[in-house]
């Protein structure tokens, strides 16, 4: 499977519709995790997220992709979801 096979962009109904739980980052609706492709999307973008959601954002990601099927392969994420 290609990462062309499921678009990875949601527009702006798609992403409205999303509940706030499908977010990385739900107080502020950042890093969506829809399915398998955002959830790599995520992970490629973490070092984008403010600092003090990270570790945060980390768990959220493992989780996300546990429940999937997606096998997270970035050490940063790793090691933050380690983090208090």
């Amino acid at each position: 499977m290609t990462q062309h096979d499921h678009h990875d962009r949601l527009d702006a109904a798609e992403r409205h519709e999303l509940p706030d739980s499908a977010f990385g980052i739900p107080e502020t609706r950042e890093f969506p995790m829809p399915d398998a492709a955002h959830v790599r999307a995520a992970e490629a973008y973490f070092r984008y997220a403010p600092e003090d959601k990270k570790a945060e954002l980390a768990r959220r990601i493992l989780a996300k992709a546990a429940e999937l099927g997606v096998t997270v392969r970035s050490p940063t994420v790793l090691d933050r979801a380690r983090q208090a």
